[in-house]
């Protein structure tokens, strides 16, 4: 949302006052449309208080490929770090829900659209590792457009790493719950955002793989009205559940306390 006092509804394009919004969750009060937020904002609607400590904030990405399209990846880079003051698209942080010890982390769709790299594929994987030490739940909140094609081959590989390391932490049973925002897309839909205990999808979030458009033309049919939507996801069974962004933190917390039942 821009700085200006009054803005528009980008569902029901209704005349909105700002701080209706945000005092609202950043939700939509005439049409329960969700407004994207940042990582840092989803951070601190999760944690108890909004207290958290981030880490793996000196982990910085390289242009090893030396990389140009219209402009240089070093420069997006640059950019995208000035702009969000963060050093990589996803932020890591350590803290509690409803009094149980976590690992939240959170995509920032402001850097190069959440797109995962190397840098963020390595965040993921010492996320996993250290929720298995310390036998913590981790708790990822997607929003990407899926691979950064900047890195290539390098990007591609994050796929396995961190699918792997989510692996093994099914095999130590430690919970591991997926948030689909809008949007889920791309390789980040096809690795770790679909591989939780519990996938649960904002309203009206838009999750997939290609885009409706690429499918269209692959299997030159029409698909269905609120394709790729989170209700069209959970009526199909490739979700479990759409939660409303103002409930989703006691969601959370009352499933990781059926999930440690007896273990914690």
């Amino acid at each position: 949302m821009n700085d200006s006092l009054w803005t528009r509804c980008n569902s029901c394009q209704r005349i909105l006052y700002k701080q209706d919004i945000l005092d609202n969750s950043s939700v939509c009060p005439a049409c329960n449309f969700h407004f994207r937020i940042s990582s840092t904002e989803r951070l601190r609607m999760l944690f108890d208080d909004g207290l958290y400590e981030t880490l793996d904030e000196n982990i910085f990405p390289v242009d090893f490929l030396g990389f140009v399209d219209t402009q240089k990846y070093a420069r997006r880079l640059a950019d995208s770090q000035a702009r969000t003051g963060l050093s990589e698209a996803i932020q890591t942080a350590r803290g509690t829900m409803g009094g149980i010890p976590v690992y939240v982390m959170a995509m920032e769709f402001g850097f190069m659209g959440g797109s995962v790299a190397s840098v963020v594929g390595e965040k993921i994987a010492r996320a996993c590792e250290r929720a298995v030490e310390e036998r913590r739940p981790l708790i990822i909140v997607s929003c990407s457009g899926g691979m950064r094609m900047q890195e290539g081959m390098m990007s591609l590989m994050q796929m396995m790493k961190m699918s792997a390391a989510i692996a093994r932490m099914g095999e130590a049973k430690i919970p591991f719950i997926s948030v689909l925002a809008d949007p889920t897309t791309g390789g980040t839909t096809a690795s770790f955002a679909m591989l939780g205990d519990i996938n649960v999808a904002e309203p009206q979030a838009l999750i997939g793989f290609a885009g409706p458009r690429v499918i269209e033309q692959t299997i030159k049919e029409k698909l269905p009205k609120g394709f790729q939507t989170s209700e069209f996801l959970l009526e199909h069974g490739m979700v479990d559940d759409v939660v409303d962004r103002k409930k989703l933190r006691d969601y959370i917390i009352r499933a990781l306390r059926l999930f440690l039942n007896g273990v914690q």
